[in-house]
């Protein structure tokens, strides 16, 4: 296999709260605990979880736009969280963000040439006639008409400007890109567009992604690879088609179940979870999911399970399920 484009390992990221109370303790929020994973050139990465379990921040922490507590981030070899400012803003060209949401992250009072062309500019990479070549025709790829460059963001629909994003994300000729829920703000007609124009895009610069996303049929259609997480860890990692038709975490297996059949007449078991997810500033010792599991076991507890790979890549987190599935299948 080729030598991963993105390695991560143990990332942490802490957040600290006021405390409401004069000498009150402060609270620490983990968003990021203890998460490591590869991304090889040209792979998707699908990150999933609950809102709150800290897929964003852990992409954003991967670009530097939020500095993380502790851990390495590599980028071919080279550690990110070892560049000053200035070598860090040089590195930025190959290390792209597509915003969640269309309507936000494009400034209202700039036109799309100038959106899309600021990274062009700010790098060296082109100016004046140059530089509107360029952006008319990464607007076409992206499948906007070339008379984009002169109109404002409101002009355009919600499908429309996550794809002047997608633009501005590539106008740089990026390496690695995180789609922060890129289509969670889109109606699905216009998610499908989308979709398939990221992939497209990839096959054609050789992209890699890291993905996340709520949607576990959108995840599964664009990733190569999916990660699980639960309150800033990674509980399952494995491909595509080994976590799809193999979930060996509960929590895995819960999201699975609640991905609605297209056939009506399909009978499908629903895993509902007990409880609700556990207060960020106050996780529960050991397994962070055991309060919510019909499996748990005392072990659990007490004793925080270790990320281990099997065969086949397929990683996961958890002392009971993998080993009860297996004697039940043995």
């Amino acid at each position: 296999m080729t030598q991963a484009l993105i390695q991560v390992r143990d990332l942490h990221k802490e957040f600290k709260l006021r405390s409401a109370w004069l000498g009150g303790r402060r609270q620490v929020v983990r968003a990021v605990n203890g998460v490591s994973f590869d991304i090889h050139p040209g792979e998707a990465l699908g990150i999933v979880g609950e809102s709150g379990c800290g897929k964003s921040t852990l992409g954003r922490c991967l670009l530097r736009l939020i500095e993380p507590t502790s851990g390495q981030i590599f980028y071919r070899g080279e550690n990110l969280l070892g560049l000053d400012g200035r070598q860090m803003r040089l590195m930025r060209r190959e290390l792209q963000i597509i915003f969640q949401d269309p309507y936000a992250s494009l400034n209202p009072r700039m036109k799309v040439g100038r959106i899309v062309g600021e990274g062009i500019e700010v790098h060296g990479l082109a100016k004046g006639k140059q530089k509107r070549a360029l952006v008319e025709e990464i607007l076409r790829r992206v499948g906007l008409p070339t008379d984009a460059y002169d109109r404002y963001p409101h002009e355009f629909s919600g499908g429309q400007r996550q794809r002047i994003g997608i633009a501005r994300a590539l106008a740089v000729q990026p390496k690695f890109v995180v789609a922060d829920e890129p289509v969670s703000a889109l109606d699905v007609s216009i998610q499908a567009q989308v979709i398939n124009l990221l992939q497209d895009l990839q096959e054609e610069f050789g992209l890699a992604y890291l993905f996340i996303a709520h949607d576990l049929r959108v995840v599964e259609h664009i990733s190569h690879r999916v990660a699980i997480m639960y309150l800033g860890k990674i509980v399952e990692i494995a491909s595509r088609e080994e976590l799809y038709g193999n979930p060996l975490h509960p929590y895995t297996r819960a999201l699975l179940s609640a991905i609605p059949q297209p056939d009506p007449g399909a009978k499908s078991r629903r895993i509902r979870l007990l409880g609700d997810p556990p207060a960020p500033t106050a996780p529960p010792a050991g397994c962070a999911f055991h309060p919510r599991c019909e499996y748990a076991e005392e072990r659990c507890r007490v004793e925080i399970p270790e990320l281990l790979e099997g065969g086949s890549g397929h990683a996961v987190a958890c002392h009971v399920f993998p080993a009860r599935r297996k004697e039940a299948e043995g």
